[in-house]
């Protein structure tokens, strides 16, 4: 009978606690004890967590599916980040800005044979809004101090959806540090931990680097144009554009005003638009005159040159994949031209007046 009530007691939780002092108190010395072996326990989880996201990564980076870091948690603007970080620029002269039309539609190769001398970058980036393509402008005009003549191509969506798009689409600190700098990447795996955004980017960003995946390539060129190569074509898919926001207008003209007084050029040039797709607009109502009239107004405030290539370019409409995107065939005849109209006359310009 003392057997068991020992038996009882010995397997009793009570048991286990801390002893109380002739106080009543926990003992302080167990007390301390417990608190550190769940701070080891809890440190040792942590380690093991990180451990293993590593070696998940790791994995991924073995096997061609790891994304870049998730800067903008956009994977075609990150991608555009990890390619500007392998192929640093050699002292453009030439920026091209805007969103996915700019990326798709300049053919650096093109402008470089018809205008001598002309060494461009391209800034674009998917999806952004002029707000946001201005900020990634300046970002690149303080890094790239030999940019003389900044184009931007923008469609009617860019200038609307300003006040719902964050400006800073990016942290400027973190992606110099990555871009200019060197900075390991595996950090930022870290600081922008997404892993639901992780696990989607890397179930396709292999094939689309490798271009199999048709609208969606993650290849760039060497001026960090996006070609678009590919005799697919989809629907029109954008409907009307929203109305043109007066914040979209301001952020072009503050980017205008900053390089008037720096002695560098801006010219505002309107993408090519699928004629059907300017027909259905046109019925809608005059949007797209509106979208013109702004753009003038806005370049002769400002002291810029604007061309309308929407209006003023006429291209067949095998020429696009959608409404406002041009295949890289087309987007080779648009680089032509655009260096005829701009960059030819800018260029002859500046040669008389040096004379």
């Amino acid at each position: 009978m003392m057997r068991s009530t020992e038996h009882t007691l010995a397997s009793n939780p009570v048991a286990d606690q801390p002893k109380p002092s002739k106080s009543g108190a926990p003992d302080p010395a167990h007390a301390a004890d417990a608190y550190g072996k769940y701070i080891v326990a809890l440190l040792v989880s942590v380690a093991c967590c990180f451990a293993l996201y590593y070696a998940a990564l790791l994995s991924l980076k073995a096997t061609g599916n790891l994304p870049p870091p998730a800067f903008s948690n956009s994977l075609c603007t990150d991608e555009k980040l990890s390619f500007m970080r392998e192929h640093p620029s050699s002292s453009p002269n030439l920026l091209a800005i805007g969103s996915s039309v700019a990326l798709l539609h300049f053919d650096g190769a093109t402008i470089a044979r018809l205008v001598p001398g002309t060494r461009l970058l391209n800034g674009g980036f998917c999806g952004l809004s002029a707000n946001q393509s201005v900020f990634a402008a300046n970002w690149l005009l303080d890094r790239q101090p030999t940019i003389k003549h900044v184009v931007m191509l923008l469609a009617p969506q860019d200038i609307a959806g300003c006040r719902a798009k964050a400006t800073q689409f990016f942290d400027r600190h973190d992606v110099d540090a990555f871009v200019y700098e060197g900075r390991s990447p595996w950090l930022y795996y870290m600081r922008y931990f997404a892993p639901r955004s992780l696990l989607r980017s890397a179930q396709t960003v292999k094939a689309q680097r490798a271009n199999l995946i048709p609208f969606e390539p993650l290849v760039f060129d060497s001026y960090g144009a996006k070609p678009l190569a590919t005799e697919l074509t989809r629907d029109m898919s954008y409907g009307l554009p929203s109305a043109i926001e007066p914040q979209c207008l301001e952020a072009i003209r503050s980017l205008g005003q900053r390089l008037r007084s720096e002695g560098r050029r801006l010219t505002l040039v309107t993408t090519p638009l699928h004629p059907d797709w300017q027909a259905e607009v046109n019925q809608a109502g005059p949007y797209l005159k509106e979208f013109d009239q702004s753009l003038q107004a806005l370049s002769q405030s400002i002291g810029a040159r604007y061309w309308n290539a929407a209006a003023e370019w006429v291209t067949p409409r095998a020429s696009f994949t959608d409404a406002i995107h041009l295949r890289w065939s087309a987007a080779q005849q648009f680089s032509a031209e655009l260096s005829r109209q701009v960059l030819k006359e800018r260029t002859a310009t500046d040669q008389g007046t040096s004379q």
